[in-house]
């Protein structure tokens, strides 16, 4: 019987950092397959437009995660009139302070699309190969099939097609799925239907509402994750969009530096960068307090981002 390939570990190829590569910071890997889950009316398809105008343009999704890979996105909205997909997707590029006439979103416009028939699975196929995306929005999940989802063996091969499609194509792909109403689950253990749903990605998001404030989480399977990131869809006329709610800062005792005191002290004393994770637990902060602070002092010159974390500008 003929055996398997088999090669030594240390004969691998390196990987070309130890970094976690990034589509957007902090919200999506490179190349990552994924869900973007929620109950209904938590502006799932909210986020899932932001994540296309960010790549689309280069621009830091929801105003804060930088997107440093850009590129074409295809986005099929199955629920939504493409007078208000366009509505919306100008609201976002208002609030991003981008061209929305130059903007590379790209609409599927047929009427239906059904990932469980191979006509068209071809069909999408041959058109992510035709423009290459970086980034396809499949929104939502439930409009996209005729198989149940409560069972993995009718799930895993529509999931198989999509990872087929991500790995052939080297594009990311994000899934827009429900989860059950007034679940108390972790994000992904409170989507509908089988656990093959959570197990799959690569990058999920998760959105949850508290009364009128939003709560992003996301998990990665190569990263850290973000928790309870507090999100409020904010008008602007024109702009319409998600935008991240930034917290008074905490009571400090009297003589205690302001948290982004405390970040540039940190910064100031490390020999190396740092990670929003590692200046997180030094810190003992709250993860939005770390965010915020870092965005400020990166807008102000004072802190330097690169591949490798954050530094301070000397």
């Amino acid at each position: 019987m003929k055996t398997l390939p088999t090669v030594r570990a240390a004969q691998l190829a390196q990987a070309q950092s130890s970094q976690p590569a990034w589509l957007i910071e902090g919200l999506w890997s490179a190349q990552a397959v994924g869900i973007i889950g929620g109950e209904p009316k938590c502006g799932k398809s909210f986020l899932a437009l932001d994540l296309a105008v960010a790549v689309a343009s280069g621009t830091p999704c929801l105003r804060r995660f930088p997107t440093p890979r850009c590129g074409r996105v295809l986005l099929f909205a199955a629920e939504d009139a493409v007078h208000i997909v366009r509505q919306r997707l100008e609201g976002i590029a208002a609030a991003a302070a981008v061209d929305f006439q130059s903007l590379e979103v790209h609409l599927i416009t047929v009427p239906t699309l059904r990932l469980d028939r191979h006509e068209h699975q071809a069909a999408l196929a041959a058109t992510v190969g035709e423009l290459k995306p970086k980034l396809l929005v499949l929104d939502p999940l439930v409009r996209l099939h005729s198989i149940d989802e409560n069972l993995a063996a009718e799930v895993a091969p529509l999931l198989a097609y999509l990872r087929t499609l991500q790995r052939c194509h080297h594009t990311a792909v994000a899934l827009v799925h429900h989860a059950r109403k007034g679940a108390h689950e972790r994000g992904g253990q409170a989507l509908r239907g089988s656990s093959d749903l959570h197990a799959w990605g690569d990058s999920n998001l998760y959105l949850r509402r508290h009364g009128q404030t939003l709560q992003l989480s996301s998990e990665h399977r190569a990263a850290p994750g973000l928790d309870r990131l507090p999100l409020a869809l904010k008008i602007n006329p024109p702009a319409l969009a998600l935008e991240v709610i930034t917290p008074p800062p905490p009571i400090t005792e009297a003589g205690r530096p302001s948290p982004l005191d405390r970040i540039e002290q940190l910064l100031g004393q490390a020999t190396t960068a740092l990670s929003q994770r590692q200046l997180r637990e030094q810190a003992r902060m709250r993860t939005c307090h770390v965010v915020d602070a870092l965005a400020k002092l990166t807008e102000s010159g004072r802190v330097i981002r690169s591949a490798e974390g954050y530094r301070l500008n000397r």
